[in-house]
């Protein structure tokens, strides 16, 4: 397609681009010139396009380079700002773009086209799915992401022409999607924005009614507050101070938010005024603070510095709160010249501010880190990483201490665990406690604010299931997730290997002997990558190993109803790939037998197990003989019933002789029968084998109160 020549733009935009043109003052005149010639290209290739308002569709890009003007960026945003519909939109190609505008322009057009591109199953694959992309987006060129909110934000801007359920559903993914995002990146007016706009979207009539009783609010306050504003400036004034003193407007969505989720009305969200005070550096900072604790009375507790310990999106400032007037509750946040551009536009005041240039690259340099670690977070589906990210984006933070002095700023609620893949991730894998201010404490201890915690790795200590449970980071949770997966994978591949050869042994077949070709066959005819996988797949239960012992043989004239007589020796240590049935729980020295569950690997049940009945008639093939081989230092669960008379100590006697022949009370509980002469202790123990438990057995008989025991079967498979 030939770009239009750089001819004026359409009558009804001359206004609007002479605002644009002027605006653009921070440019070199050839910068300039290629804009001015992207603006034409995007208004030619649109010429036959308009918004569902009706305007003409060049008003869209022009407004969403605006804002991209706004933040000062580079001539490349902007006039990926100005072409950034034209590959979707118009039938221009990428080449196209790469020829007339340099390639890093065609790249950005390219990621932006590339987010809108999304058709799936369902709008919640859709919406995870979409976030995966702007966060990798982000990690590509930090642009695309900044071009894209200020596309969604124009969106918002004027969608009244759109279908009532459309604007819902827009506005609820900006909610859930691109408002976190500008927040993490520290584009707190953005962010602002975009809450506002979508809570008039989705609940018109409340935002309405709620926008009215804010500005009636206001007019009965204005008092009140000029009176705290005056006495403000007048007491910097006095200690020589100078600084930009205004109130702090709540947002229409936050109001809303609090109402709703701290159950306050109007008035209660509503009763604190805020106040920001801008000054010229950082010790000026904290001179106001102490001029303003002189005027009124700070909380106790409420003073946060966010000076010394930054918010992970670069976000510094001084809060403090303070008894105004007729008790009014007073919120102040002291800040700089500086940090005030950083905190209205985040990662934007890199490309906006050249005095903040220290600052912005500090912040660039955290956000890439944050991003980075996104990256490693995307081994799962679109949805687990979706819920991983999530928690990342709303971290109400603590920060914690290193015992080297270094701070860490993790999410409120996060636990040791948590902090210990914040350290690495072998130190997660290998963490089995801590210190916390010098006290050894649990891995799922909570961390509080100022917590100095020392990690306690040890070479055996290895991720545990429980720890998805109370782990509160994204990172920690994929990191686990991933251990977990790839252990189960390496033990099912042991365990897959023990069941194939055991069962070529019982058809007389030593695996030696087997051609390689024959293997291989095995490993293409299933559609495998290599023989581990096929090994993962017996292990895990996928495939029966007698049907793949048929295969390997071509053999396929034998019976898979039996496996064979021989018996599969297992210690009951091997991990995830093996696992004792809760039902009848087995211990060594009972006789066992294993069944393949799939997706669980090797389940194994007691004979005499009653919940396995109906399946062992039903589908014998699924069903091997399984041993114990013997192995040192392992404790296994069982459960027991003893009835006690019911006497005074009764309890103590019973536990000091489990204790006595040396096994573990994991839990106890006790009923009471109705006439009170009798209680049933229920207990959970550990024992190292049937014998161990016969000798625990013994101690407990010779207990004169002690009238029954018997070891408890059934439950849960």
């Amino acid at each position: 397609m030939e770009p239009a020549p750089s001819s004026p733009p359409p009558a009804i935009e001359e206004p609007a681009y002479r605002v644009f043109l002027d605006s653009l003052d921070y440019l070199s005149p050839e910068q300039v010139a290629l804009v001015k010639k992207a603006y034409a290209f995007s208004a030619h290739a649109h010429a036959h396009q308009k918004r569902m308002s009706g305007e003409p569709y060049i008003t869209h890009p022009l407004a969403v380079a605006g804002a991209v003007v706004e933040w000062r960026m580079d001539a490349d945003a902007i006039m990926a700002a100005l072409l950034h519909d034209v590959l979707e939109d118009t039938g221009t190609t990428k080449r196209e773009l790469a020829d007339l505008f340099g390639r890093e322009v065609a790249e950005l057009v390219d990621g932006l086209s590339k987010l809108d591109k999304m058709e799936f199953a369902s709008y919640q694959e859709a919406q995870a799915e979409n976030f995966r992309k702007m966060l990798m987006a982000m990690a590509r060129d930090l642009r695309v992401v900044l071009i894209k909110l200020a596309d969604r934000q124009h969106n918002l801007q004027t969608m009244s022409a759109m279908r009532p359920d459309k604007r819902r559903r827009i506005a609820t993914e900006t909610l859930e999607i691109y408002a976190p995002i500008a927040l993490r990146l520290g584009l707190n007016k953005l962010y602002r924005e975009l809450q506002d706009l979508s809570f008039r979207l989705i609940h018109p009539h409340r935002a309405e009614v709620l926008a009215r009783a804010m500005r009636a609010a206001r007019g009965n306050r204005k008092e009140l507050l000029t009176r705290i504003l005056d006495g403000i400036k007048d007491k910097l004034a006095h200690a020589g101070l100078r600084a930009d003193v205004f109130g702090r407007e709540k947002s229409l969505y936050s109001t809303f938010r609090k109402m709703k989720d701290k159950h306050l009305s109007f008035s209660q969200v509503l009763d604190i005024y805020g106040f920001r005070v801008v000054v010229d550096n950082v010790p000026t900072c904290y001179l106001a603070l102490g001029a303003l604790h002189s005027l009124f009375k700070p909380v106790p507790g409420k003073f946060k510095d966010y000076i010394a310990i930054p918010k992970a999106n670069g976000y510094q400032s001084l809060h403090t709160t303070l008894i105004g007037p007729y008790g009014t509750p007073v919120e102040v946040q002291i800040r700089s010249q500086e940090m005030h551009h950083v905190a209205q536009e985040g990662v934007a005041a890199h490309w906006l501010y050249k005095d903040t240039e220290e600052s912005g690259a500090d912040l660039q340099i955290k956000t890439h880190k944050w991003l980075q670690s996104l990256l490693e977070m995307q081994s799962g589906d679109s949805s687990e990483f979706f819920e991983n990210v999530k928690i990342d984006l709303f971290p109400d933070e603590v920060y914690i201490f290193t015992p080297k002095g270094k701070i860490m700023a993790m999410p409120r609620g996060a636990t040791v665990v948590d902090f210990a893949y914040a350290v690495h991730t072998d130190v997660g894998h290998h963490c089995s406690a801590a210190r916390i201010n010098h006290d050894l404490s649990p891995l799922r201890t909570e961390l509080r604010n100022g917590d100095m915690v020392e990690i306690i790795t040890s070479p055996q200590a290895s991720p545990n299931p429980i720890w998805l449970t109370y782990v509160k980071t994204g990172r920690a949770r994929s990191k686990i997730r991933h251990f977990l997966r790839t252990m189960q994978n390496e033990e099912s591949a042991r365990l897959g290997e023990r069941l194939l050869r055991q069962e070529l042994l019982s058809l007389g077949v030593v695996p030696i002997s087997i051609p390689t070709d024959a293997w291989e066959q095995l490993v293409k005819s299933g559609g495998q990558r290599s023989i581990e996988e096929v090994y993962t797949d017996i292990g895990l239960g996928k495939r029966l190993p007698s049907v793949v012992a048929r295969r390997l043989l071509a053999r396929e004239d034998m019976s898979g109803d039996s496996p064979g007589n021989m018996a599969l020796a297992i210690h009951g240590t091997e991990g995830m790939a093996i696992q004792l049935a809760r039902c009848c729980q087995p211990i060594p020295g009972d006789p066992i037998i294993g069944s393949i569950k799939k997706g669980s690997g090797l389940v194994i049940h007691t004979h005499d197990c009653p919940t396995i009945r109906k399946s062992r008639t039903a589908e014998p093939q699924k069903w091997i003989d399984v041993e114990w081989e013997p192995e040192e230092g392992k404790l296994f669960d069982i459960r027991i019933k003893v009835e006690v008379k019911n006497t005074r100590g009764v309890l103590a006697q019973v536990a000091s002789a489990i204790a006595e022949a040396g096994s573990n009370i994991e839990h106890v509980s006790m009923d009471a029968d109705p006439e009170r002469l009798f209680t049933l202790l229920r207990f959970t123990i550990q024992v190292a084998h049937r014998n161990h438990l016969a000798a625990v057995m013994r101690g407990m008989r010779h207990i004169p109160e002690v009238t029954r025991i018997v070891r408890e079967r059934g439950g849960e498979a």
